[in-house]
């Protein structure tokens, strides 16, 4: 069986490594990844005046299209995931943006919030299980210190999220429990980056990742992971005195699961 699976922009230009490596690692775990046929943009960014329809659009239609090929709906990228479960989320529990975008859309069969939004971390856990993870290690990634980086996107809003408890998440560091190595717990982890003001204040971006870093190399990091694009990008390119090796948390599985690289 496979499942219906939501890439994202990025995943297909910048983020290559972390899209390859997980349809690797997904196919090795007998959940192979089936990309939604048609799928736009979602926006990166979650709308949040409620009569912004039109934002919410592209979310909207790849739910419904997940719902009418059957199964649930696979995520990676942290933006993407964010956007497509609060979106679900309005769709299933407001009724006038429900109404709005099915009369946009103009569906078959009209959308309500019906697909199940998985975050590939969270199909991991809940389905695949980190403890059945853990058998399929052929090369144990034992004596590495690895600290997670969360960043905002997968935890908050909590209530809607539910990805894991904001303020002492443990899912990543789980995951690299069930990979053999060491996570490495930092008050930081799951601080915003400031990513997105890369443009217009590159000066907090430093700042910030400079304290993400430096408070991950102080606890005794030697490497961090992330699903976010724009955090791997941005924990890299506005890093200052204080350096660390960051790759994507599918780069890792992959090493571990002894399946090669993005290539």
């Amino acid at each position: 069986m496979a499942y219906n699976y939501y890439p994202g922009c990025t995943l297909s230009t910048k983020a290559k490594a972390l899209d390859a490596t997980a349809r690797k690692c997904a196919e090795a775990l007998g959940f192979p990844l089936a990309e939604l046929p048609e799928w736009q943009c979602c926006g990166a960014v979650y709308p949040m005046a409620p009569d912004a329809i039109a934002e919410r659009l592209s979310a909207a239609r790849a739910l419904a299209n997940s719902r009418d090929i059957g199964g649930p709906l696979i995520t990676l990228c942290s933006a993407c995931h964010h956007v497509i479960k609060r979106v679900n989320n309005d769709m299933k529990f407001n009724k006038d943006i429900q109404l709005k975008v099915n009369n946009y859309l103009q569906l078959e069969k009209k959308y309500t919030g019906e697909t199940q939004v998985y975050h590939y971390l969270e199909f991991l856990r809940d389905v695949i299980g980190f403890d059945k993870l853990a058998e399929k290690v052929v090369n144990p990634l034992k004596g590495r210190k690895i600290g997670a980086y969360y960043g905002c996107l997968l935890l908050r809003p909590a209530g809607v999220m539910a990805f894991d408890k904001p303020e002492n998440p443990q899912i990543i560091e789980d995951f690299i429990k069930a990979l053999g190595a060491t996570p490495v717990i930092y008050d930081m982890r799951n601080e915003c980056c400031a990513g997105y003001m890369a443009i217009t204040n590159k000066k907090i971006c430093e700042q910030m990742v400079h304290e993400i870093v430096g408070d991950a190399l102080d606890e005794g990091a030697d490497e961090l992971i992330t699903a976010c694009p724009l955090c791997a990008y941005n924990l890299v390119a506005n890093a200052t005195d204080n350096k660390i090796k960051v790759t994507y948390f599918t780069e890792l599985l992959a090493e571990a699961l002894g399946i090669g690289g993005a290539q």
